[in-house]
């Protein structure tokens, strides 16, 4: 686990949403009442030059969501999946929701190639799959299951509001803002899709993010350690 910073440098990237000026000014909005530096990195109207050293200096980098497919294709055009890998080994924690989510995996499901869910090979830091809003959209559970008869890797699915853990690429935690809400090991095994509820810790009552109707989508937090996980912690 990473040491308690005083004033953590915190990174949004907005580029699934075409940086969109009104959703990076809801980032610094919710970050002006905490104690971080927010700074915002945008990708369609590039201004850094040196991504990776940009990456690097940063705590935490945040993606958030929209189209996936958009926003990877950009990541890759200006190497900033490159700066993103770089800035993972340099010890900064990558987090995100929704297509925010899936880009740290190895494939994803996104609607963003047109109406119907499909497969996405994303940036492969986590080697395995991923299905956000699964209880959120009627669709997603029997097209996950679906994939893995077309070859997609074993993985994981969150409902909204559910945060899934990393250090390491191993699993650690599940956490989530609803008090129903889960995530799931989803496997191929055999013939059979397999899919079994983790242990998810409910944040707490008493704000508007805990109600049990939030649609708050599904984030995953990546980061290093410096001693590796216990030998016992399966993918």
């Amino acid at each position: 686990m990473h040491e308690k910073i005083d004033k953590p440098r915190i990174c949004f990237i907005p580029a699934a949403s075409g940086d969109a000026d009104s959703y990076t000014l809801q980032f610094y909005r919710h970050f002006a009442s905490t104690n971080c530096r927010a700074s915002d990195l945008e990708l369609v109207r590039r201004k850094v030059n040196d991504l990776e050293d940009f990456a690097c200096s940063q705590d935490v980098i945040y993606v958030g969501g929209g189209n996936a497919a958009n926003m990877l294709a950009i990541c890759r055009a200006h190497g900033f999946d490159k700066a993103l890998n770089a800035a993972l080994s340099a010890g900064t924690i990558l987090t995100g929701l929704s297509a925010g989510s899936i880009c740290w995996f190895q494939q994803g499901v996104t609607d963003f190639f047109g109406a119907e869910l499909q497969p996405m090979n994303c940036l492969g830091f986590l080697l395995c799959s991923n299905c956000p809003h699964y209880d959120g959209e009627v669709a997603r559970r029997p097209t996950y299951h679906q994939l893995f008869s077309n070859g997609m890797l074993d993985g994981y699915a969150a409902d909204h509001g559910v945060g899934l853990h990393f250090i390491n690429g191993i699993l650690q935690h599940v956490v989530s803002s609803r008090p129903s809400a889960s995530a799931y090991k989803v496997a191929l095994r055999g013939e059979t899709v397999m899919e079994t509820p983790l242990k998810t810790g409910f944040l707490g009552v008493g704000t508007r993010e805990s109600r049990d109707d939030d649609e708050a989508a599904v984030v995953a937090v990546f980061e290093t350690a410096k001693s590796p996980p216990p030998a016992d912690r399966k993918p």
